[in-house]
């Protein structure tokens, strides 16, 4: 596909729900790319916090279109309605709060190109809190700076008993392969966006660049003692149906060490996040950290961080 033809080169899409506080940072984070050839979907699950309302000034821009779908209570449905409108070649979908590097399309497109079997590429990221103030930098992508082949990468994912290629801020994919693939499967909803990955990469390489293009922020809802339980019954399941739909790719003892990998970050992860909140209620601007509303509440379907990859 090329840019002489009537539709983009790259669809970004951005599911949104009560990102009123952040919505717009996040909107004039991809408008502002150095790569122009996008198109700009925002699907907004019938948010009630004035976060429809702040999107209106961005409709101007005639690469945006705004949505709105009826709240159900399912992430997936919002990230399906915004992928489903989609029309390019490549495909990168942005939660409603986060972020991206100035150069992180032009940066991905060239991956992509340069590297025809890819199906995926994906960078490192910054974790941020919703101050902005950076976590984490440079995160992710232990052991997938490169080229890999697309299986492998899929088991090194599960091998690392979290998900080393970060949330969909961080991800562009061939969009083709997407919906080949059933677009965003939550059948797992902590898990959508490794879950899908995995069934991408099936269909070509992986590409993996070491810096970071994007920033993903926290909330105060990730620190959840019920969440880690929820989340690692899904990592091990999600294994299991891996395995099976994909003979092959995992032995019984991967899936051994996968699961006792994924058990041992789930709970270190929970311990991360509690003494993360602990110091930021501690610090100048931890009051209003920990009592600021949630960018993400945790449902299914939206991914938790993984702090420890």
């Amino acid at each position: 596909m090329s840019a002489e033809l009537p539709w983009p080169l790259v669809s970004v899409v951005v599911p949104t729900y009560n990102n009123a506080a952040f919505v717009r940072e996040t909107m004039r984070s991809i408008l502002s790319q150095t790569f122009e050839d996008f198109e700009l979907i925002v699907s907004d699950h019938s948010s009630t916090d004035g976060t429809w309302e702040a999107l209106q000034p961005f409709a101007v821009d005639p690469r945006v279109r705004l949505m709105r779908i009826k709240a159900s209570g399912r992430a997936e449905d919002n990230w399906r309605n915004a992928t489903s409108a989609a029309t390019g070649e490549f495909l990168k979908l942005v939660c409603g709060d986060d972020l991206l590097a100035p150069d992180s399309i032009e940066r991905q497109v060239a991956a992509l190109r340069d590297n025809p079997a890819a199906v995926m590429v994906a960078s490192r990221r910054d974790v941020v809190t919703a101050c902005g103030d950076v976590v984490l930098r440079s995160w992710g992508l232990s052991g997938l700076v490169g080229t890999v082949s697309g299986s492998e990468a899929a088991r090194r994912g599960v091998l690392a008993g979290t998900n080393p290629f970060g949330e969909p801020a961080c991800v562009m994919l061939r969009r083709r392969v997407l919906m080949e693939v059933g677009s965003w499967d939550a059948s797992f909803p902590y898990v959508i966006d490794q879950y899908t990955y995995s069934k991408v990469l099936m269909h070509g390489d992986f590409v993996g660049l070491a810096d970071s293009l994007a920033s993903f922020r926290l909330s105060d809802s990730q620190w959840s003692v019920a969440l880690a339980d929820q989340q690692y019954r899904q990592i091990v399941s999600f294994h299991q149906v891996l395995a099976e739909t994909y003979p092959g790719l995992l032995s019984r003892s991967h899936r051994i060490r996968a699961g006792a990998r994924a058990r041992a970050l789930t709970y270190a992860r929970r311990v991360a996040y509690l003494s993360l909140q602990r110091r930021l209620r501690s610090s100048s601007v931890g009051l209003e950290l920990a009592t600021s509303v949630s960018s993400k509440p945790v449902v299914p379907g939206m991914p938790v961080v993984a702090l420890t990859d």
